[in-house]
C-alpha cells in the first residue's frame, strides 16, 4: 500500500499526472494513537524537494525509486515523531491558554517583520499555498510545541564531551584529518571577451604584470583589475585577489601547475587560457600533513556532541513509541 501512496504523491505533487482527488488527499496512511497522518500531509511536506527534482528530471519515471522512497519515508517518520511529541505535550498537562497567547504574539511579530504589518498580505500568501489562517496558526502552534519539547528532552547541557574522548576519536580517525599540499593563493583574472580582438586579454594581463614587476603590490593590482574588468560588486570582490588556501583539486591543471611551482612571495607570468588570462601569486605554502589535534578539537567536539544529541533524541522517541499505538495502512 505504501508504494501505491508513493506513486500517487509523486504524480500529483510534482505535476506529472492528473491532480489528486479529495479522497486521495484525505486518505489515511498512518494513525498515531488516535491522530491520523494523511497522504496530503506527506505530500505537502515533500513538496519543496519535489519541486527541486522537477527541475532535474523531465519525467516522473526518471526519478530514482530509491530517492522517492527515501523522501517519503523521511517525511513520514518526521510526521510520526511530531504526533508523538504533541501527544506527550498534552499528557504532560502544560497550560495551553498561556501557550495560545504566546502563539498569537509570535504570529503578530511575524506579520510585523515578514508582511509589513499587513495581515491581508499574510492571508493572500497562505491562499496561494492552499492554506487557511487557521491551518497556519495550528502549524505555528505545533511547531513551537515540538521545539519546546525537544529543547527540554534533548538538552545540550546534558551532553558533556571529555577531552579524552576527543583525543581517542582523533587518534582513531587520523585519515579524516589528512590535508593535501596547499598554497595560499592570490589570483588576477583578465577575461577574454568574445567581442575583443584575439590577444586582448594577454595584452591587458601583461600590462598588469609589468606594473607588478615595477613594484606595485600584487594585491593592489588585483583590486584594481576586479573593479575595472570583472564588474563585480564590492560584496563579490576578493580582497587583493585572495583565494585562500587551495589544494591541487580546486583549479584546472594549467593553473594548478603554475600555482604549485611558486615559492612564498613569488608570482607567475601570464597564464593563457581560452576564457582569458591569469596571474597568480603564492603567499604561503603548506605541505601535506595531518592536522594537529588543536586544529580540529572544536570540530570533533561538535561532531561528538551532535551524535550524542541524536542518540538522546532517538531514545526519547523510542520511549514515546513504546507508550503509543502506531498503525500503518
Amino acid at each position: 500500500m505504501r508504494n501505491s501512496w508513493l506513486s500517487i504523491a509523486f504524480a500529483a505533487a510534482i505535476g506529472f499526472g492528473a491532480a489528486a482527488r479529495a479522497d486521495e488527499i484525505n486518505g489515511i496512511v498512518v494513525v498515531v494513537d488516535e491522530s491520523p497522518i494523511t497522504y496530503g500531509e506527506i505530500q505537502q511536506g515533500i513538496l519543496p524537494q519535489l519541486r527541486y527534482l522537477r527541475e532535474r528530471y523531465a519525467n516522473l519515471d526518471d526519478i530514482p525509486t530509491q530517492e522517492r522512497q527515501r523522501m517519503w519515508d523521511e517525511e513520514l517518520e518526521s510526521l510520526v515523531e511530531q504526533k508523538l511529541i504533541l501527544h506527550d505535550f498534552i499528557k504532560s498537562g502544560y497550560v495551553t491558554n498561556v501557550l495560545d497567547q504566546f502563539i498569537d504574539d509570535r504570529i503578530k511579530d511575524r506579520i510585523h517583520t515578514d508582511y509589513y504589518d499587513d495581515r491581508a498580505r499574510l492571508i493572500k500568501t497562505l491562499q496561494a499555498q492552499g492554506k487557511t489562517y487557521e491551518m497556519f496558526r495550528r502549524e505555528e502552534r505545533e511547531k513551537f510545541i515540538v521545539e519546546y519539547m525537544v529543547y527540554h528532552n534533548v538538552n545540550q547541557q546534558k551532553v558533556l564531551i571529555s577531552p579524552l574522548r576527543i583525543e581517542l576519536y582523533y587518534n582513531e580517525h587520523k585519515d579524516d584529518f589528512k590535508m593535501q599540499d596547499q598554497v595560499k593563493l592570490r589570483m588576477i583574472v583578465v577575461p577574454q571577451s568574445p567581442d575583443d580582438l584575439p590577444g586582448t586579454s594577454h595584452k591587458r594581463a601583461q600590462e598588469i604584470l609589468d606594473k607588478i614587476d615595477s613594484g606595485v603590490p600584487f594585491a593592489e593590482m588585483a583590486n584594481e583589475a576586479e573593479a575595472t574588468m570583472t564588474r563585480l560588486s564590492s560584496a563579490q570582490r576578493r580582497e587583493g585577489g585572495d583565494r585562500g588556501w587551495v589544494d591541487r583539486t580546486v583549479y584546472k591543471e594549467e593553473l594548478t601547475k603554475a600555482a604549485f611551482s611558486l615559492k612564498p612571495g613569488q608570482h607567475s607570468g601570464v597564464v593563457d587560457q581560452p576564457e582569458g588570462c591569469y596571474l597568480l601569486m603564492v603567499d604561503e605554502v603548506r605541505p601535506a600533513h595531518v592536522q594537529a589535534l588543536a586544529e580540529v578539537h572544536e570540530a570533533i567536539e561538535q561532531k561528538l556532541r551532535d551524535q550524542e544529541l541524536q542518540h538522546l533524541r532517538d531514545r526519547w522517541i523510542d520511549r514515546l513509541k513504546s507508550k503509543s499505538l502506531i498503525r500503518y495502512f
